[in-house]
């Protein structure tokens, strides 16, 4: 049986199915669509934006790809301070 087979096994057994993409599968896969960015709005929905790598690749990449915008929605709890500093948009003029 596979690591990988192993680890889902594993996940379903204690309903821990949460997975994450890491960096270098984006990194990996998004080379391949960076002429398709240029002058398009990005649109993340996730969990948590400080966390989401697709969120730090779109906003560490944002002028690379010529993007004309980021934009990521998230739940936001009744916390005054929930994500309070967290920059959610960025358009370009």
């Amino acid at each position: 049986m596979t690591k990988m087979h192993t680890d889902l096994t594993k996940a379903r057994a204690s309903r821990n199915d949460e997975f994450y993409t890491r960096m270098p599968e984006i990194e990996d896969e998004m080379k391949h669509y960076r002429r398709h960015f240029k002058n398009k709005v990005i649109y993340c929905n996730c969990d948590d934006p400080r966390e989401s790598k697709f969120y730090q690749h779109f906003e560490r990449k944002f002028d690379d790809y010529g993007l004309k915008g980021l934009i990521t929605t998230c739940y936001m709890n009744d916390s005054a301070d929930f994500f309070q500093n967290m920059i959610l948009m960025r358009l370009t003029e």
